[in-house]
């Protein structure tokens, strides 16, 4: 057997043996590679005589085609192979469910849904949304709304000051909502019906506080405006809101700089399932907002007359409410952005809140 005859025989078995690509790719590069064994004879037809290359010179280039075809059908055939192994490998039960979709996996955010639940409610008693700059001036957040120089509200271990301006004042991250009372007097003329729910900051944390906390508030000014119209107002509010068909309430004397007459209202509830307040029934109370008529201080600093107008407000922190609704035990949990918090106390993203199909859909 020549030694031509022998390489051949060689470098095919190898080719055979070879068990995946990268294997069949190092016999190429033995063979055929700058330095390969096939390639080292091709060197040599530069000295051969005539005769010489046509003999041996032929039979070297019928190796190197044959070599190279036996290369080329064994990467097919391991190509194959590999295709094959791979998809019996992630082959797919067509039998196992669905996936849902990202809508319907996703949930909306407790606090998302209250502020669409009260913008039903009272967008059907005939009321607007208003909002306001979470950064606001001393005089909006404190003296326009009646808090006399020396208030505990404006002291550092309260409220959170930025530093002072070009000017030398010092803004504020609102303390509440109602500064957007008083923004809305000054924009708008009488009759005003306005809730204003938004975030609020105070230097405050705790099981039941946190220093970011959403508010809503409520605005009525008109000439005729009372108690009366304000307590038939949160009655309906309450009923929609905690869904029951009657609610029991009672005023409290209380003080906020901002109304004269001031009240804290309690609903008779039920406190006897641990977490979840049952409302509409029981003997228990529970407060669960402030109100009072508009101080003429605060008409005064929206540009009104108050002995032409006059006017009610209220109240009440939107974690707080939601907290009560839906059993949930920790207002820090509202803001840790734990998915399993979410998926549990979350809301579908395409059940919108309405009086007529249910507020917590």
């Amino acid at each position: 057997m020549s030694d031509l005859d022998q390489l051949k025989t060689s470098l095919l078995a190898d080719i055979a043996a070879a068990a995946d690509e990268p294997s069949i790719e190092a016999v190429r590069v033995n063979a055929l590679g700058k330095k390969g064994s096939i390639s080292e004879l091709l060197k040599t037809l530069g000295v051969m005589s005539p005769e010489e290359r046509q003999t041996r010179g032929a039979a070297i280039n019928l190796l190197k085609n044959e070599v190279t075809e036996a290369i080329t059908a064994r990467k097919a055939a391991l190509k194959d192979q590999a295709i094959a192994e791979r998809l019996a490998r992630e082959t797919v039960d067509v039998s196992l469910p669905v996936r849902s979709s990202p809508a319907e996996r996703g949930r909306i955010h407790p606090i998302s849904q209250i502020v669409d639940e009260i913008t039903a409610i009272f967008a059907d008693m005939g009321f607007s949304i208003a909002e306001g700059p979470d950064v606001e001036t001393d005089y909006y957040n404190f003296t326009a709304l009646n808090f006399p120089e020396g208030h505990p509200a404006r002291e550092m271990h309260d409220t959170f000051f930025l530093q002072p301006d070009e000017k030398g004042e010092r803004k504020v991250l609102r303390t509440h909502t109602s500064p957007v009372q008083v923004r809305t007097m000054e924009a708008q003329k009488p009759p005003i019906r306005i809730v204003i729910p938004g975030k609020t900051y105070r230097q405050d944390s705790d099981a039941t506080h946190s220093p970011m906390f959403h508010q809503v508030e409520g605005l009525v000014i008109d000439k005729t405006a009372n108690v009366g119209h304000l307590r038939w107002i949160l009655e309906e509010f309450c009923k929609a809101f905690f869904e029951v068909d009657n609610v029991v309430m009672r005023f409290r004397p209380s003080f906020f700089p901002f109304t004269e007459p001031s009240f804290e209202v309690d609903i008779q509830c039920d406190r006897s399932s641990g977490p979840i307040v049952k409302f509409g029934e029981g003997k228990d109370w529970m407060e669960i907002l402030g109100c009072g008529m508009v101080h003429p201080n605060v008409l005064r600093a929206g540009g009104l007359d108050p002995d032409e107008y006059q006017g009610f407000a209220w109240g009440m922190g939107l974690d707080r409410i939601a907290m009560l609704k839906y059993g949930m035990p920790d207002l820090r949990d509202f803001f840790n952005a734990d998915v399993r918090w979410m998926s549990h106390y979350g809301f579908r993203p395409l059940d919108v809140p309405t009086l007529f199909g249910g507020l917590s859909v």
